[in-house]
């Protein structure tokens, strides 16, 4: 097995603009086709959301993310976004300011840098043969095309994907692969989160297979890169949380997720100590 980082790398969310997606993704709640019971807003203000920043930043989290729903960006959000960056770089050093608004373009990733942005997320999601399936109004192809325009405005590209979904073994591996041939700095990998209201009703995934993927996908990472485990980690792993960091993970997302409540900060803080290891104090990964 690959040698372990002892420090893990905190992340945080902030959902900026809420259940307000038009495509059709049968995993997520934001697509207001599936009418799941979420709660659906409108851009927030930029003050609550440095407010927000800070109280995530007093937790330890290094990463720190901004997400709209929707496709993509458009010329209000990539305004919105740039705004939120000036301020939030303002007000906040040491934060790895991540962006997480669909597709984008060349040109709006440069405006997004221009302003602050240190990393877009862009999730591939699923492998390309099971996406077909489950998602018809923007295609895979437009997916890995926007990490690589991530890569082209030289932003740092965070991009993973969702499991349980009722892909396949096969699907599994092709997604992981997909995901190591863009060589992003960082890889969320979460877990399906099932919701009465989505097509997809059940999680086909155990803890055991977890395990496995991050184990997987940390041999086609290498051991410098982070390795986040996100969303449906608190369902997953449970009391085996141990062994997801010694699978590979080195980061995880501490406080509420998009649509789904997370653990409280504090509480994943000690489990961190409490389990031998440290709290990332710096953006650079140490042994």
């Amino acid at each position: 097995m690959l040698s372990m980082k002892k420090e893990i790398f905190l992340c945080a969310i902030n959902n900026v603009l809420s259940g307000s997606c038009d495509q059709d993704c049968q995993f997520c709640t934001q697509s207001v086709r599936y009418r799941a019971n979420i709660e659906r807003y409108n851009y927030k203000s930029i003050d609550k959301i440095v407010q927000e920043a800070l109280i995530a930043k007093s937790y330890g989290a290094l990463g720190y993310c901004l997400v709209t729903a929707g496709v993509g960006l458009d010329d209000k959000k990539t305004e919105f976004i740039a705004k939120v960056a000036r301020a939030i770089k303002s007000e906040i050093e040491g934060l790895n300011l991540i962006a997480c608004n669909g597709l984008a373009s060349v040109e709006q990733l440069r405006v997004l840098k221009e302003s602050g942005v240190d990393s877009y997320n862009h999730n591939l999601e699923s492998a390309k043969a099971y996406d077909e399936k489950i998602c018809t109004t923007h295609s895979w192809q437009e997916r890995y095309q926007a990490c690589l325009n991530v890569k082209e405005v030289g932003l740092k590209l965070c991009s993973g994907g969702i499991f349980g979904m009722g892909e396949s073994e096969e699907d599994r591996v092709s997604l992981i692969e997909a995901i190591a041939s863009l060589e992003p700095e960082a890889v969320p990998l979460n877990f399906y989160h099932p919701n009465l209201a989505l097509p997809i009703k059940e999680r086909n995934i155990s803890m055991v297979e977890g395990l496995k993927v991050i184990h997987t996908m940390r041999e086609k990472l290498g051991v410098e890169k982070l390795l986040m485990i996100a969303g449906g980690r608190e369902l997953m792993f449970k009391e085996y949380t141990k062994e997801m960091f010694e699978a590979g993970a080195n980061a995880i997302v501490i406080g509420n997720y998009l649509t789904t409540e997370g653990e409280i900060p504090s509480t994943d803080r000690e489990m961190i100590h409490a389990l031998g290891y440290g709290v990332a104090s710096s953006c650079e990964a140490k042994d």
